[in-house]
Protein backbone atom coordinates (compact mmCIF):
# COMPACT_ATOMS: atom_id res chain seq x y z
CA UNK A 1 0.00 0.00 0.00
CA UNK A 2 3.02 2.14 0.94
CA UNK A 3 3.76 2.57 -2.98
CA UNK A 4 0.20 3.64 -4.48
CA UNK A 5 -0.73 7.01 -5.11
CA UNK A 6 -2.71 8.31 -2.41
CA UNK A 7 -5.71 9.96 -2.45
CA UNK A 8 -7.85 11.98 -0.60
CA UNK A 9 -10.70 12.04 2.13
CA UNK A 10 -12.68 15.46 2.65
CA UNK A 11 -15.10 15.11 6.00
CA UNK A 12 -18.22 16.93 4.70
CA UNK A 13 -21.28 18.21 6.67
CA UNK A 14 -24.54 17.72 4.42
CA UNK A 15 -26.51 19.87 6.90
CA UNK A 16 -29.89 19.07 8.52
CA UNK A 17 -31.93 18.36 5.16
CA UNK A 18 -32.67 21.15 3.02
CA UNK A 19 -30.13 21.05 0.31
CA UNK A 20 -30.00 24.72 -0.09
CA UNK A 21 -27.90 24.87 3.10
CA UNK A 22 -24.98 23.30 1.65
CA UNK A 23 -22.00 25.20 1.49
CA UNK A 24 -20.32 26.05 -2.19
CA UNK A 25 -17.36 24.42 -0.96
CA UNK A 26 -19.61 20.94 -0.13
CA UNK A 27 -21.62 20.93 -3.10
CA UNK A 28 -18.16 21.28 -5.30
CA UNK A 29 -16.73 18.49 -3.42
CA UNK A 30 -19.45 16.35 -4.31
CA UNK A 31 -19.99 17.04 -7.86
CA UNK A 32 -16.62 16.16 -8.24
CA UNK A 33 -16.45 13.25 -6.08
CA UNK A 34 -15.08 9.69 -7.14
CA UNK A 35 -16.02 7.90 -3.71
CA UNK A 36 -19.10 8.92 -1.59
CA UNK A 37 -20.03 7.43 1.97
CA UNK A 38 -22.86 8.62 3.32
CA UNK A 39 -25.05 8.66 6.17
CA UNK A 40 -28.82 7.58 6.45
CA UNK A 41 -29.63 11.14 7.37
CA UNK A 42 -28.79 12.82 3.79
CA UNK A 43 -31.49 13.76 2.27
CA UNK A 44 -31.95 12.36 -0.97
CA UNK A 45 -32.06 15.60 -3.12
CA UNK A 46 -28.13 15.87 -2.02
CA UNK A 47 -27.37 12.13 -3.10
CA UNK A 48 -28.89 13.59 -6.22
CA UNK A 49 -25.89 15.42 -6.54
CA UNK A 50 -22.98 13.06 -6.46
CA UNK A 51 -21.53 12.20 -10.13
CA UNK A 52 -23.41 8.52 -11.65
CA UNK A 53 -19.98 7.58 -12.23
CA UNK A 54 -18.97 7.70 -8.67
CA UNK A 55 -18.83 4.79 -5.99
CA UNK A 56 -21.41 5.44 -3.41
CA UNK A 57 -21.53 3.59 -0.30
CA UNK A 58 -24.65 4.03 2.42
CA UNK A 59 -22.93 3.52 5.22
CA UNK A 60 -25.13 5.18 8.17
CA UNK A 61 -27.88 3.68 10.66
CA UNK A 62 -31.35 4.24 11.59
CA UNK A 63 -32.79 4.20 15.14
CA UNK A 64 -29.55 2.36 16.48
CA UNK A 65 -29.77 -0.09 13.80
CA UNK A 66 -26.05 -0.17 12.41
CA UNK A 67 -26.00 -1.73 8.67
CA UNK A 68 -21.89 -1.38 9.01
CA UNK A 69 -19.65 -1.29 12.03
CA UNK A 70 -17.61 2.43 12.36
CA UNK A 71 -14.45 0.01 12.45
CA UNK A 72 -15.82 -0.80 8.27
CA UNK A 73 -16.25 2.45 7.68
CA UNK A 74 -13.01 3.25 8.47
CA UNK A 75 -11.36 0.65 6.49
CA UNK A 76 -13.27 1.51 3.41
CA UNK A 77 -12.15 4.87 3.91
CA UNK A 78 -8.66 4.17 3.52
CA UNK A 79 -9.15 1.67 1.17
CA UNK A 80 -10.55 3.87 -1.02
CA UNK A 81 -8.19 6.65 -0.60
CA UNK A 82 -5.24 4.31 -0.77
CA UNK A 83 -5.93 3.73 -4.77
CA UNK A 84 -5.86 7.61 -5.53
CA UNK A 85 -9.35 8.22 -5.20
CA UNK A 86 -11.21 11.41 -4.19
CA UNK A 87 -13.61 10.12 -1.31
CA UNK A 88 -16.38 11.88 0.60
CA UNK A 89 -17.65 11.11 3.87
CA UNK A 90 -20.65 12.92 4.16
CA UNK A 91 -22.23 13.05 7.34
CA UNK A 92 -25.80 14.83 7.75
CA UNK A 93 -25.31 18.30 9.99
CA UNK A 94 -21.54 19.08 10.85
CA UNK A 95 -19.05 16.64 10.78
CA UNK A 96 -17.76 17.39 14.01
CA UNK A 97 -20.56 17.74 16.35
CA UNK A 98 -21.86 13.80 17.21
CA UNK A 99 -20.52 13.02 14.19
CA UNK A 100 -17.65 10.46 14.44
CA UNK A 101 -15.45 12.71 12.78
CA UNK A 102 -12.77 12.38 15.79
CA UNK A 103 -12.71 8.82 15.31
CA UNK A 104 -12.04 9.11 11.84
CA UNK A 105 -9.50 11.60 11.84
CA UNK A 106 -7.32 9.17 13.84
CA UNK A 107 -8.07 6.56 11.66
CA UNK A 108 -6.89 8.80 8.67
CA UNK A 109 -3.81 10.00 10.38
CA UNK A 110 -2.31 6.95 11.61
CA UNK A 111 -3.00 5.33 7.87
CA UNK A 112 -1.13 8.68 6.60
CA UNK A 113 -4.46 9.48 4.42
CA UNK A 114 -4.22 13.47 3.35
CA UNK A 115 -7.86 14.79 4.51
CA UNK A 116 -9.73 17.82 4.87
CA UNK A 117 -12.94 18.80 7.31
CA UNK A 118 -15.73 20.88 5.90
CA UNK A 119 -17.84 22.17 8.44
CA UNK A 120 -21.77 21.91 7.85
CA UNK A 121 -25.44 23.37 9.62
CA UNK A 122 -25.90 21.47 12.57
CA UNK A 123 -29.75 20.32 13.16
CA UNK A 124 -29.40 22.73 16.30
CA UNK A 125 -29.29 25.45 14.43
CA UNK A 126 -31.15 24.71 11.59
CA UNK A 127 -34.06 23.78 13.05
CA UNK A 128 -34.02 26.66 15.64
CA UNK A 129 -33.86 28.99 12.13
CA UNK A 130 -36.65 27.19 11.21
CA UNK A 131 -38.59 28.04 14.02
CA UNK A 132 -37.01 31.57 14.46
CA UNK A 133 -36.13 30.66 17.30
CA UNK A 134 -32.75 32.78 18.47
CA UNK A 135 -30.03 29.97 20.27
CA UNK A 136 -28.76 33.09 22.44
CA UNK A 137 -30.12 36.12 23.18
CA UNK A 138 -28.03 39.28 25.27
CA UNK A 139 -30.93 39.60 27.60
CA UNK A 140 -32.03 35.92 28.29
CA UNK A 141 -29.39 33.26 26.82
CA UNK A 142 -25.89 34.02 27.35
CA UNK A 143 -24.34 30.33 26.19
CA UNK A 144 -25.15 27.63 24.10
CA UNK A 145 -24.48 24.05 24.78
CA UNK A 146 -24.66 21.02 22.79
CA UNK A 147 -25.54 17.66 24.06
CA UNK A 148 -26.55 14.45 23.16
CA UNK A 149 -29.67 12.46 25.19
CA UNK A 150 -28.44 9.21 23.95
CA UNK A 151 -25.31 8.63 25.80
CA UNK A 152 -26.06 11.03 29.04
CA UNK A 153 -24.56 9.72 31.93
CA UNK A 154 -25.54 10.98 35.88
CA UNK A 155 -22.62 13.52 35.44
CA UNK A 156 -23.74 14.66 32.18
CA UNK A 157 -27.71 15.33 33.30
CA UNK A 158 -26.12 17.31 36.60
CA UNK A 159 -24.48 19.82 33.77
CA UNK A 160 -27.53 20.42 32.09
CA UNK A 161 -29.12 21.86 35.03
CA UNK A 162 -25.65 24.09 35.52
CA UNK A 163 -26.38 24.43 31.93
CA UNK A 164 -29.83 25.50 32.19
CA UNK A 165 -29.79 27.92 35.40
CA UNK A 166 -26.79 29.80 34.10
CA UNK A 167 -29.12 30.92 31.62
CA UNK A 168 -27.69 28.70 28.75
CA UNK A 169 -29.70 26.87 25.99
CA UNK A 170 -29.65 23.10 25.67
CA UNK A 171 -30.09 21.19 22.38
CA UNK A 172 -30.25 17.91 23.17
CA UNK A 173 -29.43 16.06 19.93
CA UNK A 174 -31.47 12.45 19.59
CA UNK A 175 -33.71 12.83 22.72
CA UNK A 176 -34.86 9.29 22.13
CA UNK A 177 -38.98 8.29 22.00
CA UNK A 178 -38.88 8.34 25.71
CA UNK A 179 -39.80 11.74 26.46
CA UNK A 180 -40.64 11.07 30.16
CA UNK A 181 -36.89 9.66 30.30
CA UNK A 182 -35.87 12.79 29.31
CA UNK A 183 -37.96 14.64 31.83
CA UNK A 184 -36.86 12.93 34.62
CA UNK A 185 -33.15 13.38 33.67
CA UNK A 186 -33.79 17.41 33.40
CA UNK A 187 -35.98 17.72 36.43
CA UNK A 188 -33.58 16.03 38.56
CA UNK A 189 -30.84 18.35 37.62
CA UNK A 190 -32.66 20.73 38.60
CA UNK A 191 -34.81 21.95 35.39
CA UNK A 192 -37.88 24.09 36.14
CA UNK A 193 -40.87 22.46 34.92
CA UNK A 194 -42.46 25.81 33.34
CA UNK A 195 -39.33 25.73 31.76
CA UNK A 196 -40.34 26.29 27.93
CA UNK A 197 -38.89 23.31 25.16
CA UNK A 198 -39.61 22.56 21.60
CA UNK A 199 -39.34 19.45 19.89
CA UNK A 200 -38.44 19.73 16.18
CA UNK A 201 -38.36 16.98 13.73
CA UNK A 202 -36.72 16.55 10.05
CA UNK A 203 -35.84 20.16 10.84
CA UNK A 204 -35.76 22.18 7.49
CA UNK A 205 -37.12 19.63 5.43
CA UNK A 206 -40.77 18.69 4.13
CA UNK A 207 -41.43 16.38 6.56
CA UNK A 208 -40.49 19.13 9.55
CA UNK A 209 -42.99 18.98 12.42
CA UNK A 210 -42.51 20.89 15.82
CA UNK A 211 -44.16 21.04 19.03
CA UNK A 212 -43.82 23.48 21.44
CA UNK A 213 -44.34 23.09 25.28
CA UNK A 214 -42.74 23.07 28.84
CA UNK A 215 -41.05 20.31 30.58
CA UNK A 216 -43.48 19.57 32.95
CA UNK A 217 -45.96 18.63 29.67
CA UNK A 218 -43.11 17.16 27.78
CA UNK A 219 -43.85 13.36 28.88
CA UNK A 220 -47.69 14.08 27.08
CA UNK A 221 -46.41 15.32 23.80
CA UNK A 222 -46.96 13.78 20.69
CA UNK A 223 -44.17 11.75 19.66
CA UNK A 224 -42.26 13.07 16.51
CA UNK A 225 -40.83 11.49 13.65
CA UNK A 226 -37.21 10.61 13.92
CA UNK A 227 -34.79 12.40 13.63
CA UNK A 228 -35.78 14.53 16.27
CA UNK A 229 -33.98 17.60 18.09
CA UNK A 230 -35.35 19.37 21.67
CA UNK A 231 -34.57 23.03 22.64
CA UNK A 232 -34.62 23.49 26.11
CA UNK A 233 -34.65 27.41 27.63
CA UNK A 234 -36.29 30.81 27.74
CA UNK A 235 -35.19 31.64 24.28
CA UNK A 236 -37.99 29.23 22.72
CA UNK A 237 -40.48 31.79 24.20
CA UNK A 238 -39.18 33.85 20.77
CA UNK A 239 -40.86 31.37 18.42
CA UNK A 240 -42.91 33.14 16.16
CA UNK A 241 -45.95 30.64 14.65
CA UNK A 242 -49.02 31.64 13.78
CA UNK A 243 -50.96 29.75 15.75
CA UNK A 244 -53.31 30.69 19.45
CA UNK A 245 -51.96 29.48 22.15
CA UNK A 246 -51.63 29.87 26.08
CA UNK A 247 -49.26 28.12 28.57
CA UNK A 248 -45.98 30.03 28.08
CA UNK A 249 -45.58 33.66 27.82
CA UNK A 250 -43.39 34.85 24.83
CA UNK A 251 -41.28 37.13 25.22
CA UNK A 252 -40.99 40.26 23.52
CA UNK A 253 -37.46 40.90 21.79
CA UNK A 254 -37.42 44.82 22.73
CA UNK A 255 -38.50 44.65 26.04
CA UNK A 256 -37.44 40.54 26.70
CA UNK A 257 -40.40 40.83 29.30
CA UNK A 258 -43.61 38.70 29.36
CA UNK A 259 -46.06 39.68 27.00
CA UNK A 260 -49.63 37.64 26.35
CA UNK A 261 -49.39 34.14 25.46
CA UNK A 262 -49.48 32.93 22.08
CA UNK A 263 -48.13 30.85 19.42
CA UNK A 264 -48.02 27.56 21.41
CA UNK A 265 -48.58 23.94 20.15
CA UNK A 266 -50.69 23.07 23.44
CA UNK A 267 -53.48 24.71 22.61
CA UNK A 268 -53.97 22.52 19.42
CA UNK A 269 -55.29 19.30 18.57
CA UNK A 270 -53.14 16.36 19.60
CA UNK A 271 -50.42 16.28 17.07
CA UNK A 272 -51.09 18.97 14.59
CA UNK A 273 -47.91 19.72 13.34
CA UNK A 274 -46.59 23.88 13.84
CA UNK A 275 -44.83 23.54 10.56
CA UNK A 276 -45.65 20.63 8.22
CA UNK A 277 -44.06 21.78 5.24
CA UNK A 278 -41.05 24.97 5.58
CA UNK A 279 -41.50 28.05 3.67
CA UNK A 280 -38.70 27.57 1.10
CA UNK A 281 -38.82 26.42 -2.30
CA UNK A 282 -40.19 22.67 -3.58
CA UNK A 283 -36.88 20.46 -3.87
CA UNK A 284 -38.40 18.69 -6.54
Amino acid sequence: MSGAAKGKVYLVGAGPGDPELLTLRALRLLGSAEAVLHDDLVAPEILNLIPPTAQVHNVGKRCGKKKILQSEINHLMVALASTGLKVVRLKGGDPLIFGRAGEEIEVLRAAGIPFEIVPGVTSAFGAAASLQIPLTHRRVSSALVLVTAHAASDKDVYDWGKYIQSGATLALYMPGKNYSDVVAKLKSAGVNGDTPCAIVSHATTRKQQAHLTTIGSLHAAPLLVAPTLLIVGDVVRFVDVAVEASGIPAFSAQTAHPVPAIYLQDSLPAGSPILAEPPFEDLA
